[in-house]
């Protein structure tokens, strides 16, 4: 039986169309969330980071507009971060690439062949 590998995914972004690509060459079943259109929840985002192996701050894009004017220079704890997450989906790093109980974050879009 085929495990169903996750994307969430920014068809704008290069590197997540890069792994997407890598995902469909190397013919796995694969469930792609357009992140920005459906948001995931914020427990889903726990277990995200969970998976990942990393702190919630750790997924966060500091380059992003919206990091800048709401978030540069303040602490926040875990929960805080998650919260930040879930309403600002653009902070995520992507893509995320879920397979059973390992993520991983795609960049470069080659790190998704560790989960196969």
């Amino acid at each position: 039986m085929k495990t169903t590998v996750t994307i969430y995914h920014n068809p704008r972004c290069g590197k997540s169309r890069g792994a997407l690509a890598i995902l469909e060459e190397k013919g796995v079943q694969i469930e792609i969330v357009e992140y920005l259109k459906t948001p995931p929840a914020r427990e889903t985002i726990r277990a995200i980071v969970k998976k990942l192996g990393i702190e919630p701050e750790a997924l966060v894009r500091k380059g992003e507009e919206i990091y800048k004017e709401k978030f540069s220079g303040k602490v926040l704890n875990n929960e805080q971060w998650l919260d930040a997450l879930a309403k600002h989906p653009i902070l995520m790093e992507r893509p995320i690439i879920v397979r059973g109980e390992r993520a991983v974050i795609g960049r470069p879009p080659e790190k998704v062949l560790e989960l196969l």
